[in-house]
């Protein structure tokens, strides 16, 4: 696994301030000055003295919380050079960003290429006009297209957040933003519900009771629909939900925020696919299913809600589990069982 050093820009250079957002919050750097070259350098040494060894043989840093191209281009290439001296020893391998859609251009993109940015993830949020316009992100999904256009034709590797929940989303426009995401081909996926945080827009249109966040039962489902479309295609979901830390959680108003939601939404997934399995499968028919030795708390889901589910269903006593090393992690397949042999 590479170690990834995160190096935090809340708010620095992003000329909105979109309803959803307080990346103070979000990122816990709410008392703190952004950072200089100085600073950047410093907290790479300090993390590579810290990691074992084997951490070390692929490491990442990663400018996260704010819009990285929105900074004025002298400002970008501080950041970045202080980033060199350790690619340039072989101690950092990969520079990651994340940005806005419509501050990415040629200009832009050739700064990035010169200091060898690896990754540009795009906070694109939703696919949908609408839901864009009403979330006040100040541009339209055709920004979204061009910019990863853009980003592919320099070579480098395409990420994409997108946000559950947002004003005016329904599931239709949710299912148009998979397919729209799906057809820009980026490499990875965040998934992120929207939360509802202390000094945001979203707060004052939640008191006045013009915006209701989704429930964590409707998230967890819109999470697994968007995961499984991706999964389909062969594009990785690398994260769902915001990692839980105790500024987010002193700023939480309200909003489906859950400190395994991704264990949630894998748990789900994984019922839906046993459930499948075992639908035509009889009472008589000995069947196991298989799973991954690691999916095993995920198979029976948070409390074993899972397994309380397939027997409410009549599913339980129809199969046994078994655990194959071989087998891909999030999956499930169903095999015959052999009969107890006679006495």
């Amino acid at each position: 696994m590479a170690l990834v050093i995160p190096i935090f820009i809340p708010h620095e250079g992003c000329p909105h301030r979109c309803l959803f957002c307080n990346q103070h919050r979000i990122s816990g750097q709410a008392e703190s000055p952004a950072p200089d070259a100085e600073e950047v350098g410093a907290t790479i040494r300090a993390w590579l003295e810290r990691a074992r060894p084997v951490r070390r043989a692929q490491v990442e840093v990663a400018f996260y919380g704010g819009s990285f191209t929105c900074l004025p281009l002298a400002r970008q290439a501080e950041l970045l050079a202080a980033v060199r001296p350790f690619r340039q020893r072989g101690l950092v391998h990969a520079i990651r960003l994340s940005t806005r859609p419509d501050a990415i251009d040629a200009e832009r993109l050739d700064l990035l290429a010169r200091h060898q940015v690896s990754i540009v993830e795009l906070g694109a949020q939703s696919c949908d006009d609408e839901v864009l316009r009403r979330s006040g992100r100040g541009h339209d999904a055709a920004a979204i297209a061009a910019a990863c256009a853009l980003i592919r034709e320099r070579g480098m590797g395409l990420g994409l957040q997108l946000m559950l929940g947002l004003p005016g989303e329904t599931f239709r426009s949710l299912r148009h933003t998979a397919d729209t995401a799906i057809r820009l081909q980026p490499d990875f996926v965040r998934i992120y519900p929207a939360l509802v945080l202390r000094g945001s827009g979203l707060e004052r249109l939640y008191h006045r009771g013009v915006y209701r966040p989704l429930s964590l039962v409707r998230a967890v489902a819109w999470a697994g629909y968007l995961k499984k479309r991706f999964d389909d295609r062969g594009i990785k979901v690398v994260r769902m939900g915001l990692q839980t830390s105790a500024e987010l959680t002193r700023a939480l108003v309200a909003g489906p925020h859950h400190p395994a939601f991704g264990e949630l939404v894998m748990a789900r997934l994984m019922f839906n696919r046993a459930r499948g399995l075992l639908a035509g499968v009889q009472d008589a028919d000995p069947v196991a299913l298989v799973i991954a030795a690691q999916d095993q708390s995920i198979f029976r889901g948070p409390g074993s809600s899972n397994l309380r589910r397939l027997r409410q269903l009549g599913l339980l006593g129809r199969f046994v589990l078994r655990t194959d090393p071989a087998q891909p992690r999030q999956t499930v397949r169903l095999v015959p069982e052999a009969a107890p042999a006679a006495p």
